[in-house]
């Protein structure tokens, strides 16, 4: 019981990140990760054979997501009431695809898995998740990020998903006069800029200054920031990112226009 213990202890920052995501609530989405593996600890059994943990770990999950997401007394209540009135407007399992497939990198396979489905049916969740949420969730962002080329590449990347970027703010106070200048829908923010300040002060600025809007933050250290601790980003890049990272976070982000704002360092 104590080396799976800990082994669920490892998984368990990635299961709150995808939890958070697909709930669009810190609180719940800690709640139904920590739900999970206690019926894990409690019951060894719900766990697949011959299986990757991750993958059983993330199925149980999911079976927990459904049977909450589905109960009347889950519906419109308290963090769920924003998260349920968007996904209504989904197919079912279709958001969940997405996240899997690309925020958590999951395989197909794997996916298809945990989702208890075939590939096939994977596929076609994925595709229709992407447009869904480009239908839904276009707007303005805000690149808050030091090196030209990851801003540049950025830039890219979510214009080519239907964005509009408002400016790239290199500084904390190149940010946040940026943003001042056009409110935008959405912040994308690295933690650290070059000349020693913060993206996270930046957004906090921001913040302060005409109210929330979802920010997603970039970090070569995930594990830094999910250390379960609150207050912790919702959305959260890992870096080296590829562009269904992006594209699918920004989705994600702006569809249940989640602001959730780390404490400052």
């Amino acid at each position: 019981m104590h080396d799976l213990a800990d082994q669920l202890t490892i998984e368990l920052p990635y299961l709150r990140r995808y939890a958070r995501a697909l709930t669009g609530a810190q609180a719940s989405g800690d709640d139904l990760a920590y739900e999970t593996l206690q019926r894990i600890l409690n019951d060894r059994t719900a766990l697949i054979a011959d299986t990757p943990l991750r993958v059983a770990v993330f199925r149980i999950f999911h079976q927990q997501w459904t049977a909450m997401a589905t109960a009347p007394s889950a519906i419109d209540q308290g963090d769920h009431a924003h998260a349920q009135k968007r996904l209504a407007d989904l197919a079912p399992d279709s958001r969940e695809a997405l996240l899997l497939s690309t925020i958590e990198e999951f395989t197909s396979q794997q996916v298809s898995i945990i989702l208890d489905t075939d590939i096939e049916t994977v596929h076609s969740l994925i595709a229709r998740a992407k447009s869904d949420m480009k239908r839904l969730s276009e707007g303005l962002i805000l690149i808050i990020e030091d090196e030209p080329i990851i801003a540049s590449d950025l830039s890219r990347i979510v214009e080519l998903a239907g964005h509009r970027v408002t400016g790239v703010g290199r500084t904390r106070e190149e940010a946040v006069k940026l943003g001042k200048k056009t409110k935008p829908d959405l912040i994308l923010a690295d933690i650290q800029l070059a000349d020693g300040s913060s993206g996270i002060d930046a957004t906090h600025d921001l913040m302060k200054e005409f109210g929330g809007v979802p920010v997603i933050f970039i970090t070569a250290f995930p594990e830094r920031l999910l250390t379960g601790n609150r207050p912790e980003p919702a959305f959260l890049i890992s870096k080296p990112y590829n562009e269904s990272h992006v594209t699918s976070a920004v989705s994600q982000a702006m569809f249940f226009a989640t602001t959730v704002l780390l404490a400052k360092p």
